[in-house]
């Protein structure tokens, strides 16, 4: 590995951790979807590299939280975590759950009233 400084650590190009792959091998991997361990011991034939690792583990002490932060609290590429995260689906290491409905999410009016009820503190 090539050094840049020693706050920088090793550089590792994405390409790398993802043995070239630049897509996940499912399409449920979007960014807000949620992710979270089936407590599923790793398969014996699993080639689970030091970031798959990382990330399992990284999932399996957390609650269930959507790609983009785990993406964000790892410090790796969103791109690099949905493809790890579709090996990890591959091997049922995670679940993978849809984001919350647009249904669940609040009301224009209920931001709207939040807004209001800031502006008048």
């Amino acid at each position: 590995m090539e050094w840049l400084d020693e706050e920088a650590g090793p550089v590792v190009r994405p390409y790398a951790m993802t043995r070239g792959r630049t897509r996940p091998s499912s399409a449920a991997l979007d960014l807000l979807a949620m992710v979270a361990a089936t407590g599923v011991p790793v398969p014996a034939q699993a080639e689970l590299s030091v970031q798959h690792r990382r990330l399992l583990g990284h999932v399996t002490r957390s609650r269930t939280r959507p790609i983009v932060e785990l993406s964000s609290e790892l410090g790796l590429p969103v791109g690099v975590v949905r493809v790890l995260l579709g090996d990890l689906l591959d091997h049922g290491l995670i679940l993978v759950r849809p984001p919350l409905a647009a249904a669940a999410s609040p009301t224009e009016r209920l931001l709207r009233e939040v807004i209001n009820g800031l502006r008048a503190l």
